[in-house]
């Protein structure tokens, strides 16, 4: 390269916004914090709850670089997987009443690069594909999904398994995978897979399975079957795993220790994993030892592995407070289902079950009133009159402001209440 082009491109570089540096929103942590989702693409609006066609769910994903804002809010029934582009936000946080479910065949998010999904609740059933997972990766990279629902997976409820790149899932219910197999999900990458309080609950078994690169912090297990809840590797590969101050606690259909099938190739630091195996009714749990006794015979490393995690690690009776608190997609509020799934966890080992067939007369249909948005830009009215922008140009929620953020990014993260 000669110097004069590389001085160019070093001008260049001063002039134009490193969007990738960004988190993809305040809050965001662990591999799949960079991820950029529509910040340089356009708004496209769901403006109501068909299958397809336009103004549609699967329309909104099915083409590159958009931020997806809701205009309605209840359940869209799904018949055919929906399969995601890259460069989408899907921000659930703008739906109307309690939110968005999407119900029926699952959503595959394999070569989504750079996907951001917050607050929606994907929820598959009897009805999906035999064999397929609600949520599907198998290819892509910079992902992250921050307080989403996930349930009723035909085969694994939420599953990453291959070639997948940093990606982070955090403050998510991941529960009830449908039986014959009922399972949480793979978590098998090795790349990076962050998994922050989160809440994996009614699983037969794979709650989660982990090979490869892993950081899991924070998170409550409730509820496993005869299957396993952390199941280390169960492989002749190498993993790398932080297992640090998360949550297990037994429940009904709970025949199994915590963690099962390691091996000296699942190399694994662990702290303070605490675990309450009596099912009476009452938390009570204690640390595990840290000794491959406890864990299933893994590797123990006396030194965390140095991966990009938590901004604040909580200590695991804490971090169950937290989690059933805000766990899933609560915003604008938690449908039925999730209540429910929290209060099994309450019942501190007394309520619980494994299912085969889901109650779709349980899913929320709750409406709302939309805000005025005269320029259709995603952005109400009322918030962008009181800073500064422009109700009846909507080309300025694109723009990248001072912070590097669009503008209507920027109202996004303003929808969340701090916690």
């Amino acid at each position: 390269m000669s110097v004069l082009r590389f001085v160019t491109i070093a001008c260049l570089a001063t002039l134009i916004p490193n969007v990738s540096a960004l988190l993809a929103f305040p809050g965001a942590e662990g591999f799949g914090r960079n991820a950029v989702g529509g910040r340089t693409g356009s708004v496209y609006h769901v403006t109501n709850l068909n299958d397809s066609g336009e103004g549609s769910f699967r329309d909104a994903v099915s083409k590159s670089n958009r931020i997806v804002v809701f205009d309605v809010g209840g359940t869209i029934n799904i018949t055919e997987r929906v399969v995601v582009s890259k460069n989408i936000y899907i921000a659930g946080q703008t739906a109307l009443g309690n939110g968005i479910t999407i119900y029926g065949n699952g959503i595959s998010f394999s070569n989504a690069n750079d996907a951001i999904v917050r607050y929606i609740r994907f929820r598959m059933g009897k009805s999906g594909d035999s064999g397929k997972d609600g949520i599907t990766i198998a290819d892509g990279s910079n992902m992250i999904f921050d307080h989403v629902s996930v349930t009723w997976g035909r085969d694994e409820t939420f599953s990453i398994n291959g070639a997948v790149h940093n990606v982070t899932v955090q403050n998510t219910i991941i529960g009830q995978g449908l039986e014959t197999h009922s399972c949480g999900g793979l978590m098998q990458s090795d790349f990076g897979i962050s998994l922050f309080r989160n809440l994996y609950i009614d699983n037969k078994t794979r709650n989660p399975k982990v090979k490869g690169i892993n950081d899991f912090q924070n998170n409550v297990i409730y509820n496993w079957g005869g299957g396993g809840a952390y199941i280390a590797g169960d492989s002749g590969g190498q993993s790398y795993a932080n297992i640090i101050n998360n949550y297990f606690i037994s429940g009904p259909s709970t025949s199994v220790s915590a963690f099962t099938r390691g091996n000296a190739n699942f190399h694994s630091y662990v702290l303070e994993n605490y675990y309450d195996s009596n099912k009476d009714g009452t938390l009570n749990g204690s640390p595990l030892c840290v000794e491959t006794s406890c864990y299933s015979d893994m590797d123990i490393q006396k030194t965390q592995f140095d991966y990009p995690g938590p901004g604040r690690l909580m200590a695991a009776p804490d971090a169950l407070t937290y989690v059933l608190g805000n766990v899933g997609a609560n915003f604008p509020g938690r449908d039925g289902i999730d209540k429910g799934l929290v209060a099994e966890v309450q019942s501190f080992g007394k309520k619980g079950e494994l299912i085969s067939a889901e109650d779709a007369g349980s899913l929320d249909n709750s409406e709302g009133n939309a805000p005025t948005d005269t320029d259709g830009d995603g952005i109400p009215d009322a918030y962008e009159d009181a800073h500064g922008l422009n109700s009846r140009d909507a080309s300025d929620a694109m723009k990248i402001s001072s912070s590097g953020y669009a503008n209507i990014e920027v109202y996004l993260n303003s929808l969340i209440p701090s916690s």
